[in-house]
C-alpha cells in the first residue's frame, strides 16, 4: 500500500542493523513492512544491500566514506553518518535521538549490551535482536503478558531479584546470567526493583 511512505518519518520504529552474523533476512523482514528509518554499521552494509532493502543512514569512519562515495549514489538519498573507534551502536542511537525517533529495533546487537543502555531508555523505545531471541525492556518495574507454553529469558542486573506468578505459583529468585524461566500457557506476572529485559524466542511463519 503506497500509503506506507507517508509514515516513514519518525513515526515506526527505526532499525539498527549493527552486525548479521547471526541474522538472517527473513528475521528482519518484518521489521520493514511500514518503510522505517533504516541504518547500518559500515561493516554490515554490503550483505545488507544483498538483501535489497533501502537503507538512510551508514555508520561509519572517515576512511570508509572516502572509498565508498559510489554508495551515496547508489542508495540515493542515503547519507553517511560519522562514527568514532567503531562504536556504531552508541553513534546510531545519539543520532536517533537528535532526530527525534522515538523507538528502534537493535539488530544484531548481543543482549548482554542491553544493561548499558539504561541511560537511553528515558529517550526511545528499545528492543534487541540476538539471533533467534527478542528483547524488551520493563522499566515499570512489572510486566504481564500472556506466553504459550515456552522458554523465556529474563536479563537484568546480577542478583537483582525478581518476582514471578503464573498458574505454576509464585517463585522469588535473584537473576543471573541467564535466567532461563520455563512459563505456562497463560499470564505469568513478573515484578522486579529496577529495569530488567525479557527475552523470547522469534518464531518466523
Amino acid at each position: 500500500m503506497s500509503s506506507h511512505h507517508f509514515v516513514k518519518d519518525k513515526q515506526e520504529p527505526a532499525v539498527l542493523i549493527l552486525e548479521v552474523d547471526q541474522i538472517r533476512f527473513d528475521q528482519v523482514s518484518p521489521l520493514l513492512e511500514w518503510v522505517p528509518t533504516v541504518l547500518v554499521s559500515e561493516k554490515v552494509l554490503d550483505q545488507v544491500m544483498s538483501w535489497g532493502i533501502k537503507i538512510d543512514v551508514i555508520l561509519a569512519s572517515e576512511g570508509f566514506q572516502a572509498e565508498n562515495q559510489q554508495v551515496l549514489e547508489e542508495q540515493y538519498p542515503v547519507k553517511f553518518v560519522n562514527s568514532l573507534d567503531e562504536n556504531y551502536l552508541q553513534t546510531g542511537l545519539d543520532y536517533l535521538v537528535s532526530t527525534e525517533h522515538k523507538a528502534v529495533h537493535l539488530v544484531g546487537i548481543s543482549h548482554l549490551k542491553a544493561l548499558e543502555l539504561d541511560d537511553k531508555l528515558e529517550l526511545l523505545n528499545l528492543t534487541i535482536l540476538d539471533g533467534d531471541w527478542k528483547y524488551y525492556p520493563v522499566k515499570s518495574g512489572e510486566f504481564k503478558k500472556w506466553f504459550a507454553e515456552s522458554s523465556i529469558h529474563i536479563h537484568g542486573k546480577e542478583g537483582m531479584p525478581v518476582q514471578i506468578q503464573n498458574e505454576n505459583g509464585e517463585l522469588i529468585l535473584p537473576i543471573t546470567y541467564a535466567t532461563m524461566l520455563e512459563v505456562p500457557e497463560g499470564n505469568t506476572t513478573i515484578k522486579a526493583p529496577g529495569i530488567f529485559w525479557i527475552g523470547e524466542m522469534v518464531t518466523i511463519s
